[in-house]
């Protein structure tokens, strides 16, 4: 199962709320400087071979593929003087990179 925290949840649905999007597509791609990058956009259907996963009327679409290196993932949102972005606590991950966008 993927977490979002109350931060994260909040971030999601303000986006959602003022795009009319039906929800937000988490993708785990080949790339970052840790061999794995995560994408995350707006999504307004589900392909085939999605998992939806519902918290508090948000929904999150996450392909098969990318759900293996998504489960058990917190994924949060952090307000910072240094910059503001969603931050993953992958426990899959064996190292990450210091953007905290990819890891391996």
């Amino acid at each position: 199962m993927i977490k979002l925290t109350d931060n994260a949840l909040n971030a999601v649905r303000g986006v959602i709320s003022t795009s009319g999007a039906s929800g937000l597509r988490i993708t785990v791609e080949s790339g970052g400087c840790a061999g794995f990058k995560y994408i995350m956009g707006l999504a307004n259907e589900t392909t085939s071979d999605d998992k939806v996963i519902e918290r508090d009327g948000v929904k999150l679409f996450v392909d098969n593929d990318s759900h293996k290196y998504l489960a058990g993932t917190t994924i949060d949102f952090v307000l910072a003087q240094e910059g503001s972005g969603f931050t993953f606590d992958n426990p899959n991950a064996n190292a990450g990179c210091s953007c905290g966008k990819s890891f391996s």
